[in-house]
């Protein structure tokens, strides 16, 4: 008796599939309630904390360029949040289980001024979205373009960039000062990263195998250091050592 040529086939990667076909496993779809849960919460006090940001900038310019980058993120949320109740999800209890998490990050990073809060954006917001592109490689069709899209720069990293050289050229000392934090936020975001995962067991198993076709510890690891990589690239862009 023959086996029929499609009973021994594997099945297709996740990354090839679309939201239909890849949601009707259940782990996979719990995974990414969370992930976009994560996702939108992060939006959210993104948009929260450059609206704070907005009030230590030295001009009214600088203050304008921050709200409408506020915005833009505010526009991100909603498009998460929605996105979330369209696969039957409530929002505000996907994004809960990460408030604390996230909440914590922002409270053991809180800037002490302009300068600060411009290399925090620019450095936290870039380790959160170099983490998120590189889960992005291995969901669904649909998924990964809804997160690719809401990951777009909001102008935020050359509007960072411009304003912090321009410090330094000004002021060699405040160079010592922001590369010491950069380092501290480094740390913490990935700390925070790590958490987020190890709390979460259907995000966890998405990332070491399982459902995230090819991902397995190892490769946890190598994303890891290509995190760190473009973080080391982005500190040489701001004129800070890493």
């Amino acid at each position: 008796m023959t086996t029929p040529d499609n009973a021994s086939a594997e099945p297709a990667p996740v990354a090839s599939q679309d939201w239909a076909a890849a949601s009707r496993n259940p782990q996979y779809r719990a995974a990414v309630v969370d992930l976009l849960g994560a996702l939108a919460y992060g939006e959210l006090a993104a948009f929260e904390r450059l609206a704070e940001d907005a009030k230590l900038a030295p001009s009214l310019a600088d203050k304008a360029e921050l709200a409408k980058m506020a915005s833009a993120e505010f526009h991100h949320f909603e498009r998460l949040r929605d996105r979330l109740s369209s696969i039957g999800a409530v929002p505000g209890e996907a994004m809960e289980p990460f408030v604390s998490a996230l909440d914590g990050f922002h409270r053991q990073t809180a800037p002490s001024d302009w300068l600060e809060g411009l290399v925090k954006a620019y450095v936290g917001d870039s380790i959160a979205s170099d983490f998120y592109r590189e889960v992005a490689t291995r969901l669904d069709s649909d998924t990964r373009d809804l997160v690719l899209g809401v990951l777009d720069d909001t102008g935020h990293a050359s509007f960072a960039v411009e304003k912090v050289r321009a410090a330094i050229e000004a002021d060699s000392r405040v160079g010592g000062r922001l590369a010491l934090w950069a380092r501290r936020l480094m740390g913490e975001a990935l700390s925070q990263s790590q958490r987020v995962v190890a709390d979460r067991d259907a995000l966890s198993t998405m990332l070491v195998g399982g459902l995230a076709d090819g991902f397995d510890l190892a490769e946890v690891g190598k994303m890891f250091s290509r995190i760190t990589e473009a973080h080391t690239k982005r500190m040489a862009a701001l004129g800070l050592a890493a």
